[in-house]
């Protein structure tokens, strides 16, 4: 990939804004701060957001707490349900909406054009077509908008085979077009650096930067994570935008804009 793809050299390390976002932790800390930036550029300004996948509210809820608008779509009401009573039991309510569809069919549930930021995240491995919920996320994105996209690594399922002895599996990854373990496996595709970016800029993404996250974060053993958790996230986020290290992350965030 091409130097100015990937504008940011790295991840802001200085001391977290309080825009938004929980207490980092090593395995969401590099997807924070990389929001984190983009809210500070727009600090003016309360944003519509768009959480593709969203689950119980992980993200939506401090983003909402920060004083945003965040409308959550996933598929599974019990999700949706836990959702709820936490924006409920954090005070924002009224800020969080919850939307039952799947990814597939998020064209038919966004206006084209309404919204600021996307969260689409451990989605794109799991839909019937992850072109088709690019091109929705892009066109849902307002001119100016931008998206961050989290998707499963193939050679971090590899190498994680591998070191567990099931080299029959990690062959079965490598080989598979799509990067999967055979029928049986829970995902139906996993991604390079290459592959994600490339289908972002099929739907007319401008790909602004490239991470790893959980580059170390499933690797270090418990007791070393327990002692000192600060060096942990403190390494997560020197690594995660250089490669080899942010090529096999366990998961590969992407942060995209609709050209203005």
């Amino acid at each position: 990939m091409e130097r100015t793809e990937n504008r940011s050299e790295g991840v802001p390390t200085g001391r977290a804004s309080s825009t938004a976002g929980p207490q980092a932790t090593p395995r969401t800390a590099v997807v924070w701060a990389v929001l984190r930036r983009e809210l500070d550029r727009q600090a003016d300004r309360r944003l519509s957001v768009l959480d593709v996948g969203g689950g119980t509210g992980g993200f939506a809820v401090p983003l909402a707490e920060a004083g945003h608008r965040v409308t959550v779509v996933d598929a599974s009401p019990d999700a949706l349900a836990a959702l709820t009573r936490r924006a409920a039991e954090a005070g924002v309510a009224e800020r969080v909406s919850a939307v039952q569809g799947d990814g597939d069919a998020l064209a038919d549930l966004v206006e084209p054009a309404s919204v600021d930021l996307v969260l689409c995240h451990a989605v794109l491995e799991v839909v019937d077509d992850p072109a088709g919920v690019v091109a929705a996320v892009a066109a849902a994105l307002r001119p100016g908008g931008a998206a961050s996209l989290l998707v499963a690594s193939r050679a971090a399922a590899v190498l994680s085979r591998v070191t567990n002895g099931h080299l029959d599996v990690a062959a079965a990854l490598l080989a598979d077009p799509d990067g999967r373990a055979g029928p049986r496996d829970t995902l139906r595709r996993r991604y390079d650096a290459d592959s994600a970016a490339a289908l972002l800029r099929a739907a007319g993404l401008e790909v602004e930067q490239i991470h790893g996250v959980r580059v170390f974060a499933d690797l270090v053993p418990a007791v070393a994570a327990e002692t000192d958790p600060q060096a942990l996230l403190e390494l997560e986020l020197a690594a995660a935008a250089r490669p080899p290290y942010r090529d096999v992350a366990a998961q590969l965030h992407l942060f995209a804009r609709r050209p203005e």
